[in-house]
């Protein structure tokens, strides 16, 4: 008996040590300088570990530690770090006073007149750039990403539309407008091998969505040359380390200090010249190892960032092992556009380091980030427990305010109220942009499209109307269909159009679609399409050229398109119809003179018809692929990353005759490549198409099967860098082979930022050429150079038929692109 209460009573000791052992408690409290004011971001993590959090913005911190003794290690930019031992026994608030780093200039020695302390040491860092650039081969960790915007400023109305009340703003037009955490798990590997799992994604009001922070964005490495190349402008930034430093940036020595018995510099970095692509601020850099230990840099629309007016970047690192890694990074910005303030934060904090990890040899994919099912269901509690980074007073109220009415929201009498207010009727508003009836609670609305392009003049038709409407229909799994009825009447030739055309997008995670259309239109004789019904009635009515030409067709056509693996797609398409060749009416012109007919091959002959009435059923099929083109996978479906690698697109297209008195009997094929970005560093970035085609049998044609090429011949135009800037729209198209080329470069600003006053336009210089060699145009050439800023843009260039010039002018375009 008595050894049986022994055995029980050593039980019972092992229970409540091990429950002891594994007993966390929650340390929390606030880190400020010794006169009481905040300290943002700084670190607190276990000394010698990378188990931390970081502090808020308003110096706030929260930390989940084991029961016992734990020592931390808090540490600041611009701050004397701080070692403190705490002993868990119970949740614990501790405040925490960090001293500003004193930085000395007593070691500071000037060898020569020419030459400062500050420049020997970044000439060090430099030398060892490549080295620390990848002295890492892998690495696991943790991340916790916060991100949060807000308007500071808004107009009443954008468009006729409430911008209070559609953005849920105060009355004075302020408040939070995105607030989101996560939580991933990240996987590196040299060379860019990426691989997050979100596990856990939480948005202010929004229980069913998915945050779009993800935690590869912030992974910033000072060490590459060039920071966010193409992201916040076209050329990208240069590092304060970069090996070509020196040409961009003047440094001054602030001081050193000791921080674990190691030397740290406090190095000022600054442009050489305002407007150039550089950082400004403070790098600290540690001595004897000269590398990095914390950045504190910003850039402003000075150095040629978009969009915004200032980004703040602020990052510090750990030692671990003998490598150093992120704690933590802060983006800051602050912008004001279209009469909208802006500013906000992202960050990140890294935890649970593993610097050598092992990897399955398929482990890394183009899947560069996977959303977990499950990560938007986490409660409250949840949260709570395991935020690395406490929320601000008005981030929790935030959080409060709208969590509190997602139900309500999600409630058929709450969306009808909002629907009221977004679908208010706006004369104005409804002559350029499309007005849009919305049933939000059933996910469906009803698009209807804006007056200005609904109006139009050809010399076909003459004054003209065409409208459409287009109803969709969502479901909550990502799926949804379209039905888009639309009508054409010409007052000239009397002729009235109708057709109903419908999509059905029946798997959003390989962008599977179906879809249907039937009825009569007038088409474009080239299937491009490259002037829209607008710039046509400009080209016409101001410019006195008709260089649009149309045919009417009666179709029935359907086509399918899904992803049978990640980057490649497969599309195929039925197309039967009967197709009209039209003439001119016979409305009085404005320009009789310059008006040609409608039979692009007899200019001067109006009663012409290009093609005889026929019927025609063409089968065709496209397969394309991406190379390594990057994607993100979330419940709702598949999002890909723009690639930096080429698209290689090849066609087919059947013709048959005999079925359903189909005259028409061809077999074509087309491979084009095209990479649209290859980025080449401050110089800018390129583009490039390589495009070549043949009809392997031509028995019987007409000119709408005809191979048609991207032309243009308007002073207003289509910006698209595959397209041909002054080739005719119809006369060189071929029904026999072809190769065609087009290359285009952006510079970025390179050239006109060094000139003053111009410079202040922030225009990016275009120059761009193309070549076209078939049986119908034999080298053909295109060269051009121009400016652009955001969407406008405008060029000179020169078109050359074998060296002869037979075209030269300006040209104007809008739209985004290149």
């Amino acid at each position: 008996m008595a050894c049986y209460l022994r055995c029980c009573l050593l039980i019972l000791l092992c229970s409540s040590a091990f429950t002891a052992l594994g007993q966390q408690y929650v340390l929390t409290g606030k880190i400020t300088e010794p006169k009481g004011t905040s300290v943002p971001f700084a670190s607190v993590y276990v000394n010698a570990t990378t188990q931390g959090t970081s502090s808020n913005i308003d110096g706030q911190y929260k930390l989940t530690l084991p029961a016992g003794k734990t020592e931390l290690l808090i540490t600041a930019v611009g701050y004397e770090d701080r070692k403190i031992t705490v002993t868990m026994t119970e949740n614990t608030k501790l405040d925490i006073v960090l001293s500003s780093k004193i930085f000395t200039l007593n070691d500071v020695v000037i060898k020569s007149p020419n030459e400062n302390r500050a420049n020997e040491i970044i000439k060090k860092v430099i030398a060892k750039r490549k080295i620390y650039l990848n002295e890492i081969d892998a690495f696991s960790c943790e991340v916790y990403t916060k991100a949060m915007q807000k308007l500071l400023n808004a107009p009443k109305r954008f468009f006729g539309r409430d911008v209070a009340t559609i953005l849920d703003l105060d009355s004075n037009r302020q408040g939070v407008i995105y607030l989101s955490e996560t939580e991933s798990k990240l996987d590196f590997k040299q060379r860019d091998k990426i691989k997050e799992v979100m596990i856990s994604s939480k948005i202010a009001g929004d229980d069913n969505g998915f945050s779009f922070n993800k935690a590869s964005d912030l992974s910033v490495n000072f060490y590459n040359n060039i920071l966010f190349e193409d992201k916040l402008c076209v050329r990208g930034f240069i590092s304060p380390i970069a090996d070509n430093a020196f040409t961009y940036y003047k440094y001054k020595m602030m001081g050193t200090s000791t921080e674990n018995g190691k030397t740290i510099s406090k190095i000022q970095v600054l442009p050489k010249r305002k407007n150039l692509p550089a950082f400004s601020g403070v790098i600290y850099i540690v001595n004897d190892l000269w590398r990095i230990n914390a950045v504190d840099l910003f850039v402003t629309k000075d150095n040629g960032i978009e969009l915004i007016d200032t980004l703040k970047v602020s990052q510090q690192l750990v030692e671990v092992g003998n490598v150093y890694v992120p704690k933590s990074i802060q983006f800051n910005i602050v912008g004001k556009l279209l009469g909208f303030k802006v500013s906000g934060y992202v960050m990140g904090v890294y935890k649970n380091y593993d610097i050598q990890p092992r990897f399955n040899k398929n482990f890394f994919t183009n899947e560069i980030l996977k959303v977990e099912r499950s990560s938007n269901k986490k409660d409250p509690f949840y949260w709570e427990k395991n935020r690395s980074v406490p929320l601000t007073t008005e981030e929790r109220e935030n959080y409060r305010r709208k969590d509190s009415v997602t139900a309500l929201k999600a409630s058929q009498q709450y969306l009808d109220s909002v629907d009221q207010v977004k679908n208010r009727f706006n004369p104005v508003q409804v002559l350029v942009t499309p007005y849009i009836h919305y049933r939000s609670y059933n996910k469906k609305s009803v698009t209807f499209d804006p007056v200005a392009t609904s109006v139009f003049y050809n010399t076909v038709e003459g004054l003209g109307l065409k409208y459409a409407v287009t109803w969709r229909q969502g479901f909550d799994d990502g799926k949804y269909y379209t039905v888009k009825p639309e009508a054409r009447y010409g007052f000239a030739n009397n002729h009235f159009n109708a057709n109903i055309k419908s999509k059905y997008l029946f798997d959003p995670t390989r962008n599977g679609t179906i879809a249907l259309g039937f009825g009569s239109e007038v088409a474009n004789l080239n299937s491009h399409q490259q002037t829209n019904l607008l710039q046509n009635t400009i080209n016409t009515l101001v410019f006195g050229k008709n260089v649009a030409k149309f045919y009417e067709r009666r179709f029935f056509n359907v086509e399918a398109s899904r992803e049978f693996a990640p980057s490649f797609e497969l599309k195929i398409s039925a197309d039967y119809a009967r197709r009209n060749a039209l003439t001119n009416s016979n409305l009085t012109h404005f320009w009789n003179d310059n008006f040609t007919s409608n039979d692009p091959f007899k200019p001067d002959d109006e009663r012409s018809l290009l093609f005889p009435k026929h019927k025609a059923l063409v089968l065709s099929g496209t397969l394309a692929y991406t190379v390594a083109q990057k994607y993100i996978t979330r419940p709702d479906g598949r999002f890909y990353i723009e690639s930096d690698y080429p698209r290689i697109e090849f066609n087919y297209k059947r013709g048959l005759k005999g079925v359903f008195g189909s005259s028409v009997d061809y077999d074509f094929i087309s491979l084009e490549i095209y990479q649209k970005k290859l980025h080449l560093g401050m110089l800018g970035k390129s583009s490039i198409l390589v495009g070549a085609g043949k009809f392997l049998t031509s028995k019987s044609l007409n000119y709408p099967d005809w191979k048609h090429f991207r032309a243009n011949q308007s002073i207003v135009f289509d910006p698209d860098e595959r397209n041909f800037q002054f080739l005719d729209f119809y006369i060189f198209n071929t029904t026999r082979q072809y190769f065609e080329a087009h290359f285009q470069h952006n510079f970025g600003s390179f050239f006109l930022s060094r000139i003053p006053l111009i410079k202040k336009l922030k225009l990016e210089e275009i120059i761009g050429s193309a070549y076209l060699s078939s049986p119908e145009k034999r080298n053909y050439n295109e060269f051009y150079f121009g400016v652009k800023r955001l969407n406008f843009r405008i060029h000179y260039g020169y078109a050359y038929d074998r060296d002869v010039l037979i075209k030269k002018g300006f040209k104007f375009s809008y739209g985004f692109n290149l």
